[in-house]
């Protein structure tokens, strides 16, 4: 086996430099926990974010992946195979919908549902030809294609990708005046996070989602909600939609489908939205392959079996609640529903993160200053405690305030 500092000099020679991870090699996992080459064991707080809802190599879901392994991995959407009808099954009654897009990664999903909403508009809404529009939230991120990239308020995304797709306009997220005199004759959707998550977990007001939805549905716009870092019960329902009581025309849904072993993604509608494709209009080859389905459909089993949406509010409320209860001079605010929480610090989160490594604690910062803790859903109370010691630790300095911030955290 090789060691950590030899692995990360290996990949930093060859790779493109486009992340900035922290200087540690995860060599094995299991359920909440992972290890380094050298065997120090880590508790995983970011959960590949929220693609590892399920916990690592979950039992259930790689018996399932196995076992699919052995029998076909591949027949493209030429042909059809036995799995892809049980997992559309599985997710009609997750989602109350009828039509299912299967894609492969979360962008493919919200670029699938980009194209549903604009060919809608024109054959259904019949909004004149070239004219359709979506609008989108400053703060928003929905993957790092080019057409997602378009519509991105964060330049860092956008600098050196354009010329840029145009159709897209942007409102100030959670404020509903602005989305209402965003709408013309010509919207075809509104696209839109429960909670953004790569903002830095921001909730939205209270009733939000709700007069959103009201509006697009007097207006003939699609809501279309991105639940792929928030479904599958990381805020502690199924859907974030569902704190407000909101069902989506369209659910854009990945990252946890794929049980944390495969990037599965689609897009849920009813007939009359996604029923606008027809065959050469849209398509992917290793969408819905049978791999992916077994693995999705097991990942949507173990979901409602574990009550995996019910430990998340439940063990979510717990945790925000004891973060709170902290008394640390860096912290500006704490965020989230279920165990999907933001920890917005005075200063870069950076050197936190590093310091809780450093503990046995891996998060990941986002938007420079915020902490974000998206543990799997399968995490116990014991091990939340665990993970709340080192929080303490690091977050509540043994030091004078007036201590500078380089000693602070050296």
């Amino acid at each position: 086996m090789k060691d950590s500092h030899s692995v990360i000099r290996r990949t930093e020679k060859y790779g493109a430099n486009n992340y900035h991870p922290l200087p540690v090699v995860i060599s094995r996992a299991e359920g909440v926990w992972v290890w380094d080459a050298e065997g120090k064991r880590y508790m995983d707080m970011l959960s590949s974010y929220s693609a590892l809802n399920h916990g690592h190599r979950h039992p259930r879901i790689i018996s399932a992946l196995k076992a699919q392994a052995d029998r076909v991995t591949l027949t493209s959407r030429a042909f059809h195979h036995e799995l892809l009808a049980e997992l559309y099954e599985r997710l009609a009654e997750l989602t109350r919908k009828d039509a299912f897009l299967p894609m492969n990664t979360g962008a493919e999903a919200v670029e699938t549902a980009i194209k549903a909403a604009r060919r809608w508009a024109y054959e259904v809404k019949k909004v004149p030809d070239g004219l359709a529009e979506i609008i989108v939230c400053e703060g928003n991120f929905h993957g790092r294609t080019v057409t997602v990239t378009s519509f991105s308020s964060e330049e860092a995304y956008r600098r050196g990708f354009g010329p840029f797709t145009p159709g897209f306009r942007i409102v100030p997220y959670g404020d509903i005046s602005a989305l209402e005199q965003a709408i013309t004759p010509h919207t075809a959707a509104f696209l839109v996070e429960p909670i953004q998550g790569e903002a830095g977990v921001i909730v939205p007001p209270d009733g939000y989602l709700r007069q959103a939805a009201v509006l697009c549905r007097r207006h003939k716009v699609l809501f279309m909600a991105d639940e792929i870092q928030t479904g599958f019960g990381r805020t502690g329902r199924t859907f974030a939609c569902e704190w407000e009581g909101v069902v989506p025309d369209v659910y854009i849904l990945g990252k946890a489908l794929g049980g944390g072993v495969y990037p599965v993604s689609a897009v849920a509608a009813d007939r009359e939205i996604l029923g606008v494709f027809d065959p050469g209009s849209h398509g992917s080859t290793f969408g819905g392959n049978p791999l992916a389905c077994a693995v999705a459909a097991e990942a949507v089993r173990v979901l409602k079996d574990e009550g995996l949406a019910e430990r998340s509010c439940e063990l979510g409320d717990y945790l925000i609640r004891q973060i709170r209860a902290i008394s640390s001079p860096f912290v500006r605010e704490i965020r989230g529903r279920g165990l999907f929480i933001g920890i917005e610090l005075d200063r870069s989160a950076r050197r936190f993160c590093e310091r809780l490594m450093d503990e046995g604690l891996l998060c990941k910062e986002t938007h420079e200053h915020t902490l974000r803790l998206a543990p799997p859903l399968t995490i116990t109370r014991e091990e939340i405690d665990w993970a709340l010691r080192r929080l303490r630790k690091v977050l509540v300095p043994a030091f004078p305030e007036s201590t500078s911030e380089k000693e602070a955290l050296s």
